[in-house]
């Protein structure tokens, strides 16, 4: 509750938080409309391949080009200016730095990243996912000994579930499902980016006017990134994956706790305790009506589930929170998302608390890739949002024990037989190569 306090008493001390930005895209452009309002906190630099894309991020959010340098952090430092590079380690390494945000979506350059800024003594913000649902237990182990923090992005889905459920379990209750909303129907599977524009009625041309990278949002649609953000929700809070991945149930946020509890008390949940993702749409196309298509949600309990629960439940039918017919089952949730203009509070916590906006503590569950189409040795597979494979959320024991190919590492392999649509693509099955990236993913599996 005091984080503003905190940076004001910085900048009245001259002591801002000196933070490094790496990928001018949507989600860092996001954080750059704001970061220049937050009292107490200075953008020192961003790194990006490309310069005139950072240039064009600024320009986009307002920032004033006498405050911006190219290539000399020092006078940066100095003059509380924002320097610009195409070298990511050149930023991290930069004098007088505190923090690095990680916003490129590149899960090896996020691992390359966060490696990186623990060896320079930089906490990281990781707005990579992929990253952190490819190898997170790892790097947050990384910077847990060496005494920085490594923390997920708040203002991304992941992170304010992450808030939620601590909310719920540090006030006594039962955490009973946790998760997202979005738009997903089965046969999305399927979606390509040649097909993506068609099911958000534009046309290629007026996708490429705004910027819109098809891959990306064609793994918003397949499921991809639904399955990602559930498997880092995961591991940060233990609640468990689908055993058969995620359903995708249709659901308002009125019915929330009537439908995400336990199946045996008339929910859709294998049992309490799970992550899930629910629709905005029906299995017949149509619109669910106060849909959560852009929020987030938890549904909970009271512990004391039998009669010495009635008092927690009367508490929760005299104050009108939303439950089921029993009473039993009430649920919180959140409509919508700011994303990169909420993810100052992760630094600020990095910095002034020392604590994550949420973390992978184990790992409790992956995403591996699954062929959606039929795939044939010899060709190249293409990764998130691509046109041969969708990501699906498992529990770690099942793809570890299968041998299963992370999302995360299924682009630009080639594959050593055929896959038959619809079946989980294996280590076994492509020829990768040895990396930085492979290796923390197998030291990870090994721990």
């Amino acid at each position: 509750m005091n984080l503003y306090t905190r940076l004001v008493e910085r900048e009245d001390n001259q002591n801002p938080i000196r933070v490094g930005l790496i990928g001018a895209g949507k989600f860092g452009s996001m954080f750059l409309t704001q970061v220049r309002h937050i009292r107490g906190m200075q953008l020192l630099g961003i790194a990006d391949l490309s310069l005139d894309r950072a240039r064009k991020a600024l320009d986009d959010t307002g920032w004033d080009s006498d405050r911006v340098i190219t290539d000399d952090f020092s006078r940066a430092l100095d003059q509380g200016l924002t320097c610009l590079t195409e070298d990511a380690e050149t930023l991290i390494s930069a004098s007088g730095l505190d923090v690095v945000i990680d916003a490129t979506g590149h899960p090896a350059a996020g691992i390359r990243h966060a490696l990186l800024a623990a060896e320079h003594g930089r906490h990281m913000v990781m707005v990579n996912v992929e990253a952190d649902v490819l190898a997170g237990r790892y790097l947050a182990n990384v910077f847990q000994q060496a005494g920085l923090v490594y923390t997920m992005a708040y203002g991304d889905q992941p992170a304010l579930v992450c808030e939620m459920v601590d909310w719920a379990r540090a006030c006594g209750f039962s955490v009973v499902a946790a998760g997202k909303g979005t738009k997903f129907l089965p046969h999305y599977r399927q979606s390509t980016p040649d097909t993506i524009w068609d099911y958000y009625g534009l046309t290629p041309e007026q996708a490429s006017a705004g910027g819109m990278n098809p891959q990306m949002f064609n793994s918003f649609l397949d499921g991809t990134k639904s399955a990602i953000e559930m498997a880092a929700i995961s591991n940060a809070t233990g609640l468990k994956a689908p055993a058969e991945g995620l359903l995708f149930p249709p659901c308002g946020c009125h019915d929330l706790p009537r439908i995400l509890k336990p199946s045996e008390h008339g929910g859709m949940l294998e049992q309490a305790g799970m992550v899930e993702v629910i629709s905005s749409e029906e299995r017949d196309g149509r619109h669910v009506f106060n849909d959560l298509r852009w929020g987030v949600y938890i549904t909970f309990e009271a512990m004391d589930s039998d009669r010495r629960g009635d008092y927690a439940r009367r508490c929760f039918r005299e104050y009108h929170v939303n439950t089921d017919d029993s009473g039993r089952y009430a649920s919180l949730f959140r409509p919508s998302h700011l994303i990169g203009q909420e993810l100052g509070i992760s630094v600020a916590s990095a910095v002034i608390r020392g604590e994550a906006t949420g973390a992978s503590n184990a790992f409790h569950s992956d995403v591996v890739a699954v062929a959606k189409k039929r795939l044939v040795a010899g060709e190249q597979l293409d990764g998130e949002g691509g046109f041969t494979v969708w990501g699906r959320l498992m529990r770690a024991n099942d793809s570890l024990s299968m041998g299963a190919l992370p999302i995360g590492l299924a682009s630009r392999v080639a594959l050593k037989r055929d896959v038959p649509v619809g079946d989980v693509v294996r280590w076994e099955d492509v020829d990768i190569p040895e990396s930085q990236a492979v290796s923390i993913r197998r030291a990870m599996e090994a721990m």
